[in-house]
């Protein structure tokens, strides 16, 4: 790793300039903004691979922004390439389909050879591996507010090419207070959870409103994509198994979050093959998966990623953790979502899916109005639990009526 000033980082780009590369960056918080404008500075085209990008990442005529994960940085960008995939199979991308021409990292300063990735590890290792078999650039930007973390974050430095030195103070999602209905949604969530459950929660007010509700649990262990500040909520309640590991791929939280993770020897973050790979998923005990959804149709399959025939976001961890959790010991896999949606003025439980299906066949699905059991539970009954359980009274006339279309009614 030679360390360079940005006006030498511009020499070394140079031969990229009248090419389409593919730039592969840290997404999520972990955007190194500065490393990534200098390289926007020289190249006039390219593409722009990141997973979940937020806002601040370039978006101009010239840049085609490529992700299997839609962040709210590039969701109306004109120039958006959607790529459908299950994250655990990502890293196989840039071995394929999608070689990266550089890769940029958002790393802590080095120690004994090494580097950390620190709040997002995710496929970036493979993302290294596949630039450096292929004779391609990797680049690093070298931040001292950036937290040192372990596992497959550690990334030797002869790994790297180039290095600018530069501090960035590290962004967080905005906080949001779970609303009421969030928060019903949750509390009945935690119920099904017991204690030396195995834990995996997906982004959004309700995945937060259900940790909140778990703080009286004990002996809880996590295998997840991403650890929230709920997390940090549990460690500190002491509802976590104190000789358990936490294993994620990335972190997504406030700088509170960041300082607990700086040197902890209980986390330990892997990349996105391990993490995500339901196999894998399967052999943690009572893995319990609870996700999102925008939509649950009668046939229980979720749509967690189109909105009006338009991509919002994408598979994510969700097909993953769904298939490994009903595969582990006593596991299980919940979708939990707002019975209505107020902003369309409709049910979230419809006859059929406006969109592809993201993930189905879930253990329960839950609402406000109620907990349905889905699996192992017979068509017929699965129906009438999504209908009476977990439908909004609103919703229940129209979807009676549907049952009856499918011979369903008792």
């Amino acid at each position: 790793m030679r360390i360079v000033d940005v006006d030498r980082l511009t020499e070394h780009l140079t031969p990229l300039v009248d090419l389409r590369s593919r730039v592969v960056v840290s997404g999520n918080f972990a955007t190194p903004h500065v490393l990534l404008h200098a390289v926007d500075r020289v190249l006039p085209r390219y593409r722009l691979w990141a997973l979940n990008a937020q806002p601040g990442v370039p978006e101009r005529e010239g840049v085609t922004h490529e992700t299997p994960f839609v962040g709210a940085g590039v969701r109306h960008s004109e120039r958006l390439e959607y790529i459908p995939a299950r994250l655990s199979l990502v890293p196989r991308m840039f071995a394929r389909t999608c070689i990266p021409d550089v890769v940029l990292l958002h790393v802590a300063p080095p120690r004994k050879g090494k580097v950390s990735l620190g709040v997002e590890v995710n496929v970036l290792p493979a993302a290294v591996e596949q630039a450096r078999l292929h004779g391609r650039l990797v680049i690093a930007q070298i931040n001292p507010d950036m937290p040192w973390t372990s596992g497959d974050a550690e990334l030797p430095v002869d790994m790297i090419d180039l290095a600018i030195e530069a501090q960035q103070p590290l962004t967080s999602p905005t906080p949001r207070v779970p609303g009421e209905v969030e928060s019903v949604i949750g509390q009945r969530v935690a119920g099904l959870v017991a204690d030396r459950s195995t834990l995996q929660l997906g982004i959004g007010g309700v995945p937060d409103a259900t940790l909140s509700g778990l703080t009286g649990r004990r002996l809880l262990r996590v295998w997840t994509e991403m650890v929230s500040d709920g997390i940090l909520g549990l460690e500190r309640a002491g509802s976590l198994d104190p000789d358990a590991p936490l294993v994620a791929s990335f972190l997504f939280g406030s700088a509170e979050l960041y300082a607990w993770a700086h040197d902890n020897p209980r986390l330990r973050m892997l990349r996105t093959e391990i993490t995500n790979d339901p196999g894998r998923i399967a052999e943690q005990p009572m893995m319990t998966s609870v996700n999102s959804a925008l939509q649950v149709d009668l046939y229980a399959q979720a749509n967690a990623s189109w909105v009006r025939g338009r991509i919002y976001s994408g598979f994510g961890g969700q097909s993953d953790f769904v298939v490994g959790a009903l595969h582990s010991p006593g596991g299980q896999a919940v979708v939990a979502l707002p019975s209505w949606h107020p902003r369309a003025d409709r049910s979230t439980i419809v006859p059929v899916l406006d969109g592809p299906a993201t993930s189905f066949q879930h253990s329960w699905v839950v609402t406000e109005q109620g907990a349905a059991a889905i699996t192992p539970e017979p068509f017929s009954v699965q129906v009438r639990n999504l209908v009476r359980q977990a439908a909004h009274p609103a919703a229940r006339p129209e979807l009676e009526e549907v049952m009856g279309r499918m011979h369903l009614r008792p």
